[in-house]
């Protein structure tokens, strides 16, 4: 028989690339989305099937984290054998200055799908997966991170996400449903949200190729992280939910590499070289050299600069998972590199721009692709 998955958070980038991946598996996907001014769809357009079509395989419904009798009638009419929660506010600097609705999104919110599963007698029924976050760490206890490592959040997001977390937990405990945290380190794509680093760098980087930059600013280049790719990590999600009992999983690559180099290698790809001089706020980038003819650019060029702006109130430094667990139990091993993944966001961005830049010469425009 058919299985059926409810998955909050769709028309993100996680959203998509698990959509993608249940549908192949046969799966019926039933996905949340909030009702906006704009049809923010693109992720997930290729997937839409026409609702008078038979044999839908694939759904949206208008709902929110924040509405608990929505989410109790969605889940009640859909009957999900499997939930991902992957809906939520989840830009570490945009949680400072929207504290409390990222509470309530990312932290009650997951409540409210306990709940809803819980009242509606689906106990036995319906397993969860709740995305939790690299970002509990925070200020690390431990190098590198696992299951066991303490948490120690800083930020609102962080904070929301370690409620979470541990509400997950109690409901695994108290009334026996299948809940598992996958706490994912950070995974990229070409789907990756444009205000995200990895993907603010990309595209700044096809864009000064292209002559249609001058310069990408950014906060913190010293910041360490373990990046993967989103496709990888949602494969661990749907493995989380299969196995025989319920359990928590770091997902992650087990390496960690600074900003700065991930805007080294980001350049590369254009082959355009650049080194860094200076410290703190008053670091810049240069280019050395430009070794690829579709590409000109000034050598001694100032392209990257520190704004104080991009540094959030309280840094996480470093973020390097241990996935001895999850490569163990799940049998997951992450099939991309951070080469290829670097390769890949940046094949999709020169792509792109170089569309744009097109149009521009005929005097037309092209939207930027996901906000």
């Amino acid at each position: 028989m058919k299985k059926v998955a409810l998955v909050t958070g769709i028309t993100g980038q996680d959203g998509s690339y698990l959509a993608e991946l249940l549908l192949s598996k046969g799966y019926e996907v039933h996905g949340i989305k909030r009702r906006s001014s704009l049809f923010n769809t693109d992720r997930i357009d290729h997937l839409y099937q026409d609702p008078h079509e038979s044999n839908l395989k694939f759904k949206l419904h208008y709902g929110d984290l924040s509405d608990s009798t929505n989410l109790i009638r969605i889940i009640q009419q859909v009957q999900p054998d499997e939930i991902y929660n992957l809906g939520a506010m989840s830009h570490v600097k945009v949680s400072f200055d929207t504290p409390e609705y990222t509470a309530n999104a990312d932290g009650i919110g997951t409540l409210r799908i306990l709940e809803a599963v819980r009242i509606l007698g689906l106990t036995k029924k319906t397993k969860i997966y709740q995305a939790s976050t690299s970002e509990l760490y925070g200020l690390v206890q431990a190098v590198p991170q696992s299951e066991t490592t303490p948490f120690y959040p800083r930020s609102p997001y962080a904070v929301a996400k370690m409620y979470a977390y541990w509400i997950t937990v109690n409901y695994r405990e108290a009334y026996g449903i299948y809940a598992c945290n996958g706490i994912l380190f950070n995974h990229e794509s070409p789907l990756r949200g444009e205000t995200f680093v990895t993907r603010k760098i990309t595209r700044a980087t096809a864009k000064i190729a292209l002559g249609l930059q001058d310069k990408l600013y950014l906060g913190n280049l010293d910041a360490q992280r373990d990046w993967g790719h989103a496709k990888d990590y949602v494969e661990a999600m749907y493995l989380i939910l299969q196995q025989e009992t319920p359990e928590d999983y770091v997902i992650a690559t087990g390496v960690t590499t600074r900003v700065r180099e991930f805007v080294r290698m980001a350049f590369e790809q254009v082959g355009i070289t650049i080194e860094f001089k200076g410290e703190g706020v008053g670091e810049k980038g240069y280019v050395t050299s430009c070794s690829l003819p579709d590409y000109q650019i000034e050598i001694g060029k100032e392209v990257v600069a520190v704004d104080p702006a991009y540094f959030r109130p309280t840094e996480v430094d470093l973020l390097i998972g241990d996935p001895t667990k999850s490569n163990t139990k799940l049998g997951w091993k992450p099939k991309y590199d951070l080469k290829m993944l670097v390769e890949d966001m940046m094949t999709s961005d020169v792509n792109f721009f170089r569309k744009e830049k097109l149009l521009k010469e005929y005097g037309y425009s092209i939207k930027n692709q996901f906000e």
